[in-house]
């Protein structure tokens, strides 16, 4: 007499499929690690598309680009009026990453370091053909102007915060920020949290 798992009698019947510990040590894993992922806060809502977030940045007048004077920087506050906020313009004579104006060589960036916030106000430098902001004066971070303030000397790690230029006919206005301001969590004051 066969038995259910013999088919050499020529009964025709299959064996039962049987799991290999393998097997049910990998289903069984993948199985509780579903589980365990269900049950995280938040993993429901990472499941659902993203929507893009789009900063809103206020729109202020700095000038014209014609009254701006070559190599000589011009200070302003932005995105608003807050120590950490001080920025400056200046029209490089040199194309640069973002530059605006007929020669594309207007350019703003906040005058803070991003390492540990030195002012770099007053410290532009005109070198041959490079156009820097530095040496902060607390470690000596420098940064390339032309290349949208990329770090090129000292400590800094991050490039230095620029300001977004538009210009109207030769109105140049301030439209927003591409790094985050040094000391704040967001650069928008809706974003910030108590003492940010």
């Amino acid at each position: 007499m066969a038995s259910e798992t013999d088919t050499s009698a020529g009964g025709g019947e299959k064996p039962p499929t049987c799991l290999t510990r393998r097997d049910f040590l990998l289903s069984g894993s993948g199985a509780a690690t579903t589980i365990m992922l269900a049950s995280l806060p938040g993993f429901a809502r990472a499941q659902e598309p993203l929507a893009l977030r789009v900063a809103a940045y206020p729109r202020k007048r700095l000038g014209r680009i014609s009254r701006l004077q070559l190599n000589q920087p011009v200070e302003f506050h932005y995105p608003y009026e807050h120590a950490h906020c001080r920025s400056f313009i200046v029209k490089l004579g040199v194309p640069a990453g973002a530059g605006v104006g007929p020669e594309q060589d207007v350019v703003a960036f906040n005058a803070l370091c991003t390492h540990q916030g030195g002012l770099l106000s007053g410290m532009y430098l005109q070198e041959g053909a490079f156009r820097l902001a530095g040496p902060c004066p607390i470690h000596l971070s420098t940064f390339d102007l032309t290349r949208h303030g990329l770090i090129v000397a000292g400590h800094a790690t991050q490039s230095l915060p620029q300001v977004l230029l538009e210009t109207d006919g030769d109105a140049v206005y301030a439209t927003g920020m591409m790094g985050l301001v040094y000391g704040f969590s967001s650069n928008l004051p809706r974003d910030w949290k108590e003492g940010g």
